[in-house]
């Protein structure tokens, strides 16, 4: 099959309308502005979790871009100070509190935003639709089958909705794949190569804080990973029905040559690679250091404490229920943070690469090639943006603007959700079992050929 897409057309279309959204966020791809919201029919928003997604993106982001569309009626966090913080940052007068069934009876939200610890979620989520709410989840939606099952339970006896907050399905580099793919550029998909890359710095991030426990984080097959796995499942137009997987943890944890509880009462400050002097940042001191008294939470733990139970070296065999095949793999100490990935279909290829973490590789665009069996090699080049390459303020702008369309599918519900854990539910499983898992049997949920 030709490919018609003009490169230079595409980029004097995608370039302007991204630098239309770039500069007014609330602008939609149409061009138009949406009318305002009345005060009285604003969307009315509780959060639980005010850490630095709660906080910044979920907070001041929102608070600052779409006030004309929702206002905060109350904000949720066991850490009290915390709470205030993220109250003052976000600029806004609303209630605090550090009970949330206190929070969801007295304010009574029309959404509730769950960007607690991810071991939590489920919790949350499963009590705000039975207190009335619509539920946006930060991903991952949950870390393990039971909990998954619990969510899609409640969203059928409540009948209320979960949102899972996929920026990464966002992003315009990860779009125009998604429209390469389903305009048939390279006929039918048969497998994908897909390989990310955790740099020491962000990736170490993941060994340093709670993410290291898998009673937390569900390990990086649940909290990093499940983006991953949304964006083939986004892609490929299908279902995981089976994965098989092995992983180790190779670097962090038992085998660093020292540790300490955390950076700043460390011994070993001169020979640590990933010493990490927090009072650098104010912003981290004020959110994190200051309110440790309360919760004993720790922002600058160490990269080699012992009690580190995640993976971070990791591979899987994923297979779909249309046939596609998926080799997947997660470094976490990459000197570079990004991924590659090529789809290899019945008339060609399509590959991408991203690097992300370091500035100097970095330019004005990322490219897509497409290679055509018997035929000619094209580049598809998209002008990069910031916030997880262009898809923060695409996400916002569907969750809080009234009216958005969604031509590319964008928008995440439970199932969306829930599959995108279960490849790594499974994944975990697999590692810790020796056996290929099924989808279909950890969950009511059964994978289709097809996307529903």
């Amino acid at each position: 099959m030709s490919n018609t897409f003009n490169r230079r057309n595409f980029l004097a279309a995608s370039g302007a309308a991204m630098g239309a959204i770039m500069l007014n966020p609330l602008s939609t791809l149409s061009g138009k502005e949406p009318e305002k919201v009345p005060s009285n029919k604003k969307l009315r928003l509780a959060m639980v979790g005010t850490g630095h997604r709660g906080a910044g993106m979920f907070g001041e982001k929102v608070t600052k871009g779409y006030s004309d569309y929702v206002t905060f009626v109350g904000l949720c966090d066991p850490n009290p100070g915390r709470l205030e913080y993220a109250k003052k940052r976000m600029g806004i007068e609303c209630p605090v509190y550090t009970d949330f069934d206190k929070m969801m009876t007295e304010t009574k939200p029309d959404t509730l935003i769950v960007t607690t610890v991810d071991g939590f979620h489920h919790q949350y989520i499963v009590r705000g639709m039975e207190l009335g709410a619509n539920i946006i989840s930060e991903k991952p939606m949950t870390i393990d089958e039971q909990k998954c099952q619990a969510i899609i339970d409640a969203e059928q006896r409540t009948g209320k909705k979960v949102t899972v907050s996929f920026n990464y399905r966002y992003s315009p580099h990860r779009r125009v794949i998604w429209e390469q793919l389903r305009k048939g550029a390279i006929g039918k998909i048969t497998s994908v190569d897909f390989h990310w890359y955790l740099d020491t710095r962000h990736g170490a991030d993941y060994f340093r804080r709670w993410h290291r426990r898998r009673e937390f984080s569900g390990s990086l097959w649940l909290h990093k990973a499940s983006h991953h796995f949304d964006l083939l499942n986004w892609w490929i137009d299908s279902d995981p029905v089976e994965v098989f997987a092995y992983a180790n943890l190779d670097f962090y944890g038992k085998n660093g040559a020292f540790r300490a509880e955390n950076c700043r009462t460390c011994a070993h400050t001169q020979e640590c690679n990933f010493y990490m002097d927090i009072s650098k940042s104010k912003y981290y001191m004020d959110l994190y250091v200051a309110n440790e008294k309360y919760d004993g939470y720790l922002r600058d733990g160490c990269v080699f404490k012992e009690d580190i139970d995640i993976f971070d070296k990791m591979g899987a065999g994923i297979k779909y229920a249309n046939g596609v095949q998926v080799s997947y793999s997660l470094t976490g100490y990459s000197p570079y943070e990004g991924y590659r990935i090529a789809f290899n279909g019945a008339e060609g290829r399509i590959d991408a690469w991203i690097q992300e973490s370091n500035p100097t590789y970095l330019g004005e665009y990322d490219e897509i090639m497409i290679s055509h069996n018997f035929g000619k090699r094209e580049f598809i080049r998209v002008p990069q943006s910031e916030g997880h390459g262009g898809g923060d303020t695409l996400l916002l702008n569907s969750l809080f603007i009234p009216g958005t369309k969604d031509p590319y599918r964008q928008s995440a519900g439970a199932r969306d959700g829930a599959l995108s854990i279960l490849v790594g539910t499974a994944a975990r499983i697999s590692c810790d079992t020796g056996n290929p898992i099924k989808i279909g049997a950890l969950t009511s949920i059964k994978p289709q050929a097809q996307k529903m």
